[in-house]
């Protein structure tokens, strides 16, 4: 062997060993992408993890997850997937066709977990980051008990901080009419609900009807509007019975400043206040307006007394001076 060959093979040796030692991270190695439906889920999923998967939602937080239309992208955000989580009420949709146009092949594996069920209360949303806590555990290995313990605390703190709210503002037994999927948030604060009703697209004019008898009847103060199933309708009955339309949010991120569902609840509970105290301003002004009106109509009926009494006085003085 000559001593040019021997010097390559050593050096060959040298470069295939530093590459064994210091070599790309392979896709195993790279962050587990976690794939859901919502922003809600995705909050829940950034909260517990704090950086350590990649997360994508496919809805967006100012929609109605069940108006949604997949997108060509989609497919391969499915097929990249190493978990996906669904509240399971898009399965009677969409979401089901797109798990099979990812699945064409036959060769999509990944885990798919339903975490169904409200989450707009503190004592809902504590289930939520339980369960998505054990999914993270079970399937991608890890462990986030110690993120999950800070999330629950966090989430008795801001059910104190909502308590406090309703208790300043006077939300306990205060009537009120709401959309079907905020009712369980609005009565957790305390709220005495008197009407609710449905997505607007499916409400009747009957329906309509009945909504404004039962807010005349029980003196509500508020329509409570759902801000992902439509607002004209609720907009349309507080412009008929006086009240005042407050418009709540469901998912995270469709206002800015407004991340996680407890953000999102401490919102929610801002809005229903400030609505209370436009309401109240509303009943103030009209009972100035009505105090004012009081007194123009009081002071047209004295003037118009002060010409009778002219009148009368001048027919007096000039039959006086005729029976002179």
């Amino acid at each position: 062997m000559t001593k040019k060959v021997l010097v390559f093979l050593i050096g060959l040796l040298f470069v295939t060993a530093l590459m064994a030692s210091v070599h790309p991270v392979s896709a195993n190695e790279s962050k587990p992408l976690v794939v859901c439906t919502t922003s809600v889920l995705a909050s829940i999923v950034s909260d517990l993890t704090g950086g350590s998967v990649d997360i994508k939602y496919l809805v967006s937080p100012s929609m109605c997850p069940g108006h949604y239309d997949v997108k060509p992208g989609d497919v391969e955000t499915i097929r990249s997937a190493d978990l996906i989580l669904a509240h399971g009420m898009e399965w009677s949709g969409w979401l089901r066709e797109l798990i099979n146009s990812a699945n064409q092949t036959g060769d999509l594996h990944v885990p798919i977990y339903n975490v169904t069920g409200p989450w707009n209360t503190p004592p809902m949303l504590k289930q939520k980051y339980q369960n998505i806590a054990s999914i993270l555990s079970d399937t991608l290995g890890l462990n986030v008990s110690s993120k999950l313990s800070e999330c629950v605390d966090a989430i008795d703190q801001v059910d104190t901080e909502l308590k406090n709210i309703a208790d300043k503002y006077g939300f306990n037994g205060t009537p009120v009419a709401c959309m079907l999927w905020q009712k369980g948030f609005v009565e957790y604060l305390g709220f005495k609900v008197v009407a609710t009703y449905g997505p607007t697209e499916y409400l009747s004019q009957s329906d309509i009807e009945e909504i404004e008898t039962n807010i005349t009847k029980y003196g509500a103060k508020l329509i409570i509007d759902n801000l992902h199933s439509g607002v004209e309708v609720g907009k349309k009955i507080a412009e008929d019975t006086g009240i005042v339309q407050v418009v709540l949010i469901n998912f995270p991120g469709s206002v800015v400043g407004v991340n996680n569902i407890t953000e999102m609840m401490l919102y929610n509970a801002e809005m229903l206040a400030d609505g209370l105290k436009y309401f109240e301003y509303k009943v103030e002004l009209e009972s100035y307006k009505s105090a004012v009106s009081f007194w123009q109509y009081t002071a047209i009926g004295v003037m118009l007394l002060a010409a009778v009494e002219a009148i009368i006085i001048v027919l007096l003085v000039v039959r006086a001076k005729k029976h002179e």
